[in-house]
């Protein structure tokens, strides 16, 4: 896999193996800098659909993707240098006036302002990557903008909503999710480097909205289930409330079995802190494939935040455990 350096020059990953890591918002931006410290062949693949906020206006007003997730993801592969580091912070910028900018972050408007210039998603957010000296390449999940449809129970209710932002505080359990267009257009880029890794890696992040979303993009299911790659999946450190508060740990493997029942795993990445049943999520990752590693990877001030430095040593030993195995690698608890 190639990705563009800080001076536009096309080369191959220095080091590690060819990871994809799939997602969106927070738990992918924490992935894509635990990644960074093992591999420099490295793809952030992001979810396109974001309704509120900033992302949520330029998204209606201008017909474009929500650009804050591949923002966020492209902010956690900044080169660490005073350019890219001063670059992230501009992107991060949130503008606070009395007008109509009020709330929209600087890097938001930048990318929205190339895929004007550029018409075309892809290529707008490669400059941006160039920009900011990135160590690796961030692509849209999907270049058409997709809405998230959910249908939730809550004490004998059941009820339907749309929009990713409504999903997410909607009281009740989620029992089904949906995406509209069912079948976006995914760029060739996205299912090329799926086909090409070494690893693919799901999580952490919002469920629902976030990380189930890429298996219903019929392109990017068929590429994840027939890649040759091994797969990774990264827990979450915490219910999130509204989405999954009523969810055990197990629960999130099973869910994401009903909406890709032919996909299978390799790895499960759990903290054993934020682990309810271990015997529960040993059976439910067994279903798919896969055994449970289990290591410390949260924050230092135990805050459901995933360290970077922690999560890329329990990747670094998820992927090392299957360098030269014929087969299966065996559990590490």
């Amino acid at each position: 896999m190639t990705y563009l350096d800080a001076a536009g020059w096309t080369q191959r990953g220095e080091s590690g193996q060819s990871v994809v890591a799939l997602g969106g918002g927070h738990g992918l931006s924490a992935t894509l800098r635990a990644l960074r410290h093992i591999t420099r062949d490295l793809t952030g693949v992001v979810t396109v659909a974001d309704d509120g906020g900033s992302s949520g206006r330029l998204r209606q007003e201008m017909d474009v993707l929500p650009p804050g997730d591949l923002r966020m993801a492209l902010a956690s592969l900044c080169e660490d240098t005073e350019w890219g580091l001063t670059w992230r912070d501009v992107m991060q910028l949130r503008l606070r006036t009395t007008g109509p900018l009020d709330g929209h972050a600087l890097g938001n408007l930048l990318i929205t302002g190339l895929w004007q210039l550029l018409d075309d998603p892809v290529a707008g957010l490669d400059w941006v990557g160039r920009l900011l000296g990135a160590q690796g390449r961030v692509l849209p999940m999907a270049v058409d903008p997709i809405d998230i449809e959910a249908d939730l129970e809550d004490e004998g209710r059941r009820y339907t909503v749309s929009g990713q932002s409504r999903v997410a505080v909607a009281p009740g359990r989620v029992t089904h999710v949906r995406i509209h267009p069912e079948r976006p257009r995914v760029p060739d880029a996205v299912t090329t480097a799926i086909d090409g890794a070494d690893w693919v890696v799901l999580g952490p992040g919002s469920w629902y909205t976030s990380v189930i979303p890429h298996l219903l993009v019929p392109d990017i299911h068929r590429a994840l289930v027939t890649t040759n790659a091994h797969r990774a999946l990264i827990l979450n450190l915490s219910p999130q409330r509204g989405e999954t508060d009523r969810m055990t740990t197990a629960d999130h493997i099973r869910v994401l079995r009903e909406h890709a029942p032919d996909l299978k795993l390799d790895v499960v990445i759990a903290d054993p802190t934020a682990t309810d049943d271990i015997d529960d999520l040993i059976l439910a990752a067994e279903e798919l494939g896969a055994r449970v590693v289990q290591r410390q990877v949260r924050t230092g001030d135990g805050a459901p935040h995933h360290d970077p430095l922690r999560l890329a040593a329990a990747l670094r030993d998820a992927f090392d455990g299957f360098l030269g195995e014929v087969g299966r690698a065996e559990s590490w608890l």
